[in-house]
C-alpha cells in the first residue's frame, strides 16, 4: 500500500524511480563495493521524507528503537539479517546481551527491546536483557500491553567482561543512545563486542558530521545515475556555542539560517517548485524529536517566545543545547487516512529489513511528525516480497516505491560508516 501522494504521479520523484529501477544492477554492485570497503553500523533507521520532488534522509538513528512497529512478515528478513550480522563479528556466539534505555516505566519503549530479544532468540541466541539503570537491583518482571513479558536483570561489571549472574555474552547489544555520555560500565571490556561502539552514542556523535558524510555519498551516487544530488540530499549548515534560553549565538543562528533558505530559493526557482522554502534546527546530537524547531523566515527568530527557547535549550537526559544543525526543510507530500505521513526504513548490518510510515494528524507537510500523538503504520504489502517489480510504471506499485526508500536508506547508512570510522577512537592513523 502506497500511502496517497499529494502531488502529481508524472512529477520527478517518478523520474528519479524510474532511474533508480532501471539502474538496479549498478546500484546494487556499488552497494556491494561499498560493503568490501567500509563496515555497516550493526542496525539503523532512517527517517525519509518524500517531497514529490526530492528524497531525503533527515534523520538517521544508530539505536533505533519501534521495532515492535515492524509487521510478521518482516521478521524472517530481520532474523536472516541478524544471523548474517553476528556471524561476521562473532560465529561462535551462543549469547547475546540486550542494554536498553534507562526508562524503564515506557512499556511502548519496551515492548521493541522484546521484539529485539525475539529477533535474536529466532536467529540462534540466548538473549537476555541487562539494565544499567541503578534502579533495577534485582530481576524485574515487567508486563507489556501485549500480554508479553520481559525481565530486566541488573548488569554485572567484572574486571573486564560485562554479564548477568550466570550469563557471560560474547556480544552485548546496546539500544541505549548514550545521551547522557557512555557509562564507565561499558568501558574497557576484553573479548566481548560492544555493538554499535561507544562513539556511535550521541555524547560523540554529531548531525552535522553524518550529513556531511552523506553530502559526499549523495555527490558519488547522484554520479553514478546522472542526476542532481540534491534531489536526494538537504542541504545544510551547522552553528556552535548557541544558547537559547540565554539568547546568546543568535547572530550565528540567524546569518546560516537566512543563508540556506537562500540556497533553497535558488533550488526551487531553478526546478519551478512553487513551495515555500524552510529550514529545520535541531540540537546537533540527540534523538527522540527533542531540541527540534520549524523556521520559515529569518524574521521568526527575532520573536521565539519563552516556550520555544525553553523546549530547544534542552533535550534528552537533561543535556543542554550548545551546537544545532540547521537543515533544509523537506516537505511531506505523503497522506495515510489525510493525515501528513513519512517513510521510516529500518535496517540491519548491510539489509533493509522493513518499515513503517510514522503518521500525524495535527502536524503540517513541513513540521516535525516525531512528536507526542504520532503513530505508526506498518509499510502493507500485497506480495510477501520487497523486490521492485521491473516494468510496473512510476508511481504505480508499492515494493518499488519502497524500494527506492531502501536506497536512500542504505544511502544514509553508507554515510553512517564513513561517519564512525572518522570519530573511532582505535583507528589507525596513517601519515
Amino acid at each position: 500500500m502506497v500511502p496517497h501522494l499529494i502531488t502529481a504521479l508524472t512529477g520527478p520523484i517518478n523520474e528519479l524511480e524510474q532511474r533508480v529501477l532501471d539502474s538496479m544492477p549498478a546500484i546494487e554492485r556499488w552497494f556491494r563495493l561499498e560493503w568490501m570497503e567500509h563496515t555497516p553500523p550493526f542496525y539503523s533507521s532512517v527517517d525519509i521524507r518524500n517531497a514529490g520532488f526530492k528524497l531525503a534522509p533527515v534523520d538517521t538513528n544508530l539505536f533505533p528503537g519501534g521495532w515492535n512497529n515492524l509487521t510478521q512478515e518482516m521478521l524472517p528478513l530481520a532474523v536472516q539479517a541478524a544471523q548474517a550480522a553476528i556471524e561476521k563479528i562473532c560465529p561462535e556466539a551462543r549469547n547475546l546481551l540486550i542494554i536498553p534505555e534507562n526508562h524503564t516505566r515506557n512499556t511502548f519503549y519496551l515492548s521493541n527491546v522484546a521484539q529485539l530479544r525475539r529477533i535474536f532468540y529466532m536467529a540462534g541466541l540466548n538473549v537476555r536483557i541487562g539494565s544499567i539503570n541503578p534502579e533495577i537491583k534485582k530481576p524485574t518482571d515487567i508486563e507489556l500491553p501485549n500480554g508479553e513479558q520481559i525481565t530486566l536483570e541488573p548488569v554485572i561489571r567484572s574486571a573486564k567482561r560485562l554479564g548477568l549472574k550466570d550469563f557471560d555474552p560474547c556480544t552485548i547489544l546496546l539500544n541505549n543512545d548514550l545521551s547522557a555520555g557512555a557509562p564507565g560500565i561499558l568501558e574497557d571490556l576484553h573479548e566481548q563486542y560492544l555493538l554499535p561502539p561507544l562513539h556511535a552514542g550521541w555524547s560523540v556523535r554529531r548531525k552535522s558530521k553524518h550529513f556531511q558524510s552523506y553530502e559526499e555519498v549523495s555527490k558519488r551516487f547522484g554520479k553514478l545515475l546522472g542526476v542532481d544530488p540534491w534531489l536526494i540530499n538537504p542541504m545544510f549548515g551547522k552553528c556552535g556555542e548557541v544558547n537559547f534560553s540565554e539568547g546568546a549565538g543568535m547572530d550565528c543562528l540567524q546569518s546560516n539560517v537566512d543563508a540556506l533558505l537562500t540556497k533553497i530559493r535558488r533550488k526551487y526557482k531553478e526546478y519551478g517548485i512553487n513551495e515555500k522554502p524552510f529550514v529545520v534546527v535541531k540540537a546537533d546530537n540527540g534523538t527522540y524529536g527533542m531540541g527540534i524547531m520549524t523556521v520559515r523566515d529569518v524574521k521568526d527568530l527575532d520573536a521565539l517566545n519563552r516556550k520555544t527557547r525553553n523546549k530547544m535549550s534542552v533535550i534528552k537526559d537533561g543535556q543542554e543545547v550548545s551546537d544545532v544543525i540547521i537543515q533544509e526543510g523537506v516537505l511531506t507530500n505523503e497522506r495515510m487516512n489525510d493525515a501528513v505521513a513519512e517513510p521510516v526504513v529500518y535496517m540491519m548490518d548491510r539489509y533493509v529489513v522493513g518499515g513503517f510510515y510514522r503518521v500525524h494528524a495535527e502536524r503540517g507537510i513541513d513540521e516535525n511528525l516525531n512528536a507526542p500523538g504520532s503513530s505508526f503504520v506498518p509499510l502493507a504489502f500485497e506480495n510477501s516480497t520487497h523486490l521492485p517489480q521491473p516494468g510496473v510504471k512510476p508511481g504505480a506499485s508499492a515494493p518499488n516505491r519502497f524500494y527506492m526508500y531502501g536506497v536512500i536508506g542504505r544511502l544514509a547508512m553508507v554515510a553512517a560508516s564513513y561517519e564512525l570510522e572518522a570519530t573511532d577512537p582505535d583507528a589507525e592513523i596513517y601519515d
